[in-house]
């Protein structure tokens, strides 16, 4: 953790000859010099997967606003010093049942040529999300997506818990409704659509998506990398005009249940590293988050805490 302040600043492995670095609110926990080296490290993956081409939103902006609410996972050659891969995750405040929150949007993905097919989707979503959610004392979080790719689409709707479109047996709550309309309201600009761009709510699809900063990941249906499971496939090309430019809006969770999935995928379950990380999991869930939970009246706890400060 960095020295700074509360916010999270660890390195951890990243498979064999890597390892990925994660920041939470790097504007807020960095100096100066730190964040400046940060963000070329991110610029430099760009550069390899765009060549010359040029995103100007998000993290890409400089922006120190939108660098303090942002959550960026940097990959590293563990021989060489060179970032490899990058995540970044935003934070997007928005309102639900008369209370703050925030929704922490996937954002975006990008992976040099060199180590693409290597499992880096699990370190650059997961990973970071599931210390994202034990960080916040493993209550739920929400999570939102915004792509074209059926490969991402099918990681979405396989990690996370309650998305909605993709997850067989989910349909859009309430809930998942108004948490789209806020964020298609206030935060496009988090994810590169510009003001033009419309939304079908019924279909959670957002229609000429790539007019805000985010034209140069516009992809042909063709281009767009696929998920093993063909539902996923079938999906994004019956609902989305990739001549257009449409993007899809996922919602969901991070719960414990998802954070058990997470770890059967990197742990199995019968090896002695699954085994105890599972055993863990049900001891926190029964046992010690109720207390943890009830000792903190900072936050409301259900119907047991009624008060909301």
């Amino acid at each position: 953790m960095s020295g700074r302040a509360r916010y999270i600043d660890t390195t951890l492995p990243a498979g064999k000859g890597l390892r990925s670095r994660i920041v939470e609110r790097p504007a807020l926990a960095l100096d100066a010099d730190a964040l400046a080296a940060l963000i070329a490290d991110v610029r430099a993956v760009a550069r390899t997967t765009l060549g010359e081409n040029e995103l100007e939103y998000g993290v890409f902006s400089g922006d120190r606003e939108t660098l303090s609410r942002t959550v960026l996972t940097v990959v590293y050659d563990t021989r060489t010093g060179q970032p490899v891969a990058f995540n970044a995750l935003a934070l997007l405040a928005v309102s639900l049942g008369g209370r703050r929150i925030d929704v922490l949007h996937l954002g975006l993905v990008m992976t040099s040529p060199q180590v693409r097919g290597g499992g880096l989707s699990a370190v650059l979503y997961g990973l970071t999300c599931v210390l994202l959610f034990v960080r916040r004392q493993c209550r739920p979080l929400w999570i939102s997506s915004v792509t074209q790719v059926p490969a991402v689409v099918g990681m979405v709707a396989e990690t996370f818990s309650e998305v909605s479109p993709g997850q067989a047996g989910t349909r859009a709550s309430f809930q998942h409704r108004l948490l789209a309309r806020q964020i298609l309201r206030d935060w496009r600009h988090a994810f590169g659509v510009g003001l033009e761009a419309g939304f079908d709510e019924d279909r959670f699809v957002i229609t000429d998506a790539y007019t805000g900063g985010s034209d140069n990941l516009k992809k042909t249906f063709d281009q767009a990398p696929k998920h093993r499971d063909g539902r996923y496939n079938a999906l994004c090309e019956a609902e989305l005009d990739y001549g257009r430019g449409d993007d899809l809006l996922q919602i969901g969770k991070i719960d414990m249940r998802a954070a058990a999935r997470y770890l059967a995928k990197v742990a199995p379950p019968d090896s002695v590293t699954g085994l105890v990380a599972s055993l863990a999991l049900v001891l926190a869930q029964t046992a010690i988050l109720p207390l943890v939970h009830w000792m903190d009246d900072t936050q409301a706890w259900g119907s047991l805490r009624p008060w909301t400060r």
